[in-house]
C-alpha cells in the first residue's frame, strides 16, 4: 500500500478519500489528483500503486534565440507542438527555462535567458495552460547554462566563501522557479539538473532548500542526476522521484548488437530496482535519448558538433532508445520517462543539427509512438475483475511489450 507524509491542510482528506480516487482512477480512467500538500510517495512501487499510469513524456525545449520571437512556450507554433504530441501518446511534457552562469567558477545565476526572466516566466505559465488543455502533465525544470562553456556537473567556485555565495544565488534562481510552477500549476518539478560537484555533499543546504521548495511549491519533486551520479545523491529520501537523466553507455565498442544494447540496458536495472527499494521511490527517467549518429550508445556524452566525419544514423538512434525501453517497460518501480528533446516549434531547425537529440521525423519517432501507445510494467491492468490476473512471460517483455522489440537485427526495418 503506498503510504505519505501530509501536511495538516491535507489531514481532513485522510487515506480512505484517497485510496476511493485512486479506485475511481483505476476504474473509470480517472486522472487522480496530485496532492496540493506536498504529498510524498513512499514506495518503489508507489506510481504504479497509484493507478495513474507510466509517465509517457517529452521534454520540451525553447527556441533559445531572441531573434525567433513568437515561436517559444506559449505561442501558436507550441499549440501545434503539442497536438503533436498528444496524437503520439504523450501525457506529459517538461520544459526547461534556463538560468545563467557566466563560467564554472562563477557565484552569480542570472534569470534571464534569451529573453527578460518575465516574458519567460509568462512564456511558461502559458505553456502550462496549453498543456492542461490537452490533457497533460508538466513537469518544470529549472535548468543551467554555462555562457562560457563547459558541463554544469563540474560548478566549482573554488572556496568556502564562493560556494556559500552559489548556493545563496542558486537557492534564490530554484525558489523563484518554484513559486512560477506553484502559480502556473506545474504537476512536478525537479530542483536541479545534474549538479554532480555538490549533490554529494552539502546536506544542510540541500534540506533547507528543499524545505523552502516545500513551502511554496505543493505538488510533486524529483531531481535530475546524472547518469553516473545517482548513487551519490544526499537528498533522494526527500523527494518523490529519484530521477535520472538515462544517457547510459550501452557497449564498450563501436558495431554492438541491438542484442549487446539490451544486455546493456538490462544491466542497469538491478542497481537501479535497489536503489528504488532502497530509498522508497519510484525511478523516473527524467531525460533519456540518444543523438541521430551511428555508435550513439556506446558514448552518448560525445556531442557531434566536436566530431570529424559524423554518419547520421536514425536506426542507430532508434537501437539505443528500444534498448534502454525493454529492459526497463516491465518494471514496477520504473514511473516513465521524457524523451530528451522536441523544440516548441515543430518546424524550426535551428536548434541542433540532423544528428542531434531531436527524434522528430526520424524513426524513433515511429516507435516512440508504438511505445507511447503499449501496455508498461507499471500502467493499471484495465477491468481485472473480468479475467484472472495474468501470469507474467519470462524477463525482460514480462507480457507488456511482447512484440514490439522482437528480431531487432534480422529485421531493421523499424517505423
Amino acid at each position: 500500500m503506498v503510504s505519505f507524509d501530509q501536511s495538516a491542510s491535507c489531514a481532513g482528506r485522510g487515506w480512505g478519500r484517497l485510496a476511493l480516487f485512486a479506485m475511481a482512477s483505476l476504474v473509470f480512467g480517472l486522472a487522480l489528483p496530485l496532492s496540493a500538500s506536498a504529498q510524498t510517495l513512499r514506495s518503489a512501487d508507489a506510481w504504479a500503486e497509484l493507478a495513474q499510469g507510466g509517465i509517457r513524456g517529452v521534454t520540451i525545449g525553447p527556441i533559445e534565440s531572441s531573434q525567433l520571437p513568437g515561436r517559444g512556450y506559449g505561442t501558436p507554433v507550441s499549440a501545434r507542438l503539442l497536438d503533436h504530441l498528444a496524437a503520439m501518446g504523450v501525457n506529459w511534457i517538461s520544459i526547461t527555462p534556463f538560468g545563467r552562469l557566466w563560467a564554472l567558477d562563477d557565484t552569480r545565476v542570472l534569470m534571464d535567458f534569451e529573453a527578460p526572466y518575465a516574458d519567460n516566466r509568462q512564456g511558461v505559465r502559458e505553456m502550462i495552460a496549453q498543456a492542461h488543455a490537452r490533457g497533460m502533465r508538466v513537469l518544470l525544470i529549472p535548468h543551467l547554462w554555462v555562457e562560457t562553456g563547459g558541463w554544469r556537473g563540474r560548478v566549482d567556485p573554488g572556496s568556502p566563501e564562493g560556494w556559500q555565495a552559489y548556493q545563496a544565488s542558486y537557492a534564490d534562481f530554484v525558489l523563484a522557479w518554484a513559486r512560477d510552477a506553484a502559480d502556473a500549476g506545474a504537476d512536478a518539478f525537479s530542483i536541479g539538473v545534474e549538479m554532480k560537484s555538490l549533490s554529494y555533499r552539502f546536506g544542510a543546504f540541500w534540506e533547507k532548500l528543499i524545505q523552502s521548495i516545500r513551502a511554496v511549491y505543493p505538488g510533486l519533486l524529483t531531481y535530475s542526476a546524472n547518469w553516473d551520479e545517482v548513487d551519490d545523491v544526499v537528498f533522494w529520501e526527500q523527494l518523490d522521484f529519484i530521477g535520472v537523466n538515462a544517457f547510459y553507455p550501452l557497449a564498450d565498442h563501436e558495431g554492438a548488437s541491438y542484442a549487446e544494447y539490451v544486455e546493456g540496458a538490462r544491466s542497469r536495472v538491478p542497481a537501479l530496482r535497489e536503489l528504488a527499494h532502497e530509498l522508497e521511490r519510484p525511478v523516473l527517467f527524467v531525460e533519456v535519448g540518444y543523438t541521430t549518429r551511428a555508435d550513439a550508445a556506446v558514448e552518448p556524452w560525445l556531442w557531434p558538433d566536436d566530431m570529424q566525419d559524423v554518419v547520421v544514423d536514425e536506426e542507430e538512434q532508434a537501437r539505443g532508445m528500444a534498448a534502454l525501453f525493454e529492459a526497463f517497460l516491465p518494471e514496477r518501480f520504473f514511473a516513465g520517462f521524457f524523451v530528451w528533446r522536441y523544440y516548441a516549434d515543430l518546424d524550426d531547425c535551428s536548434q541542433e543539427a540532423i544528428w542531434g537529440f531531436s527524434p522528430h521525423a526520424k524513426r524513433a519517432e515511429g516507435l516512440l509512438r508504438d511505445v507511447f501507445h503499449a501496455r508498461w510494467g507499471v500502467d493499471p491492468e484495465p477491468f481485472p475483475w473480468l479475467r484472472p490476473a495474468p501470469t507474467p512471460a519470462p524477463y525482460p517483455y514480462a507480457g507488456f511489450l511482447p512484440e514490439l522489440f522482437r528480431g531487432w537485427d534480422s529485421d531493421p526495418d523499424i517505423p
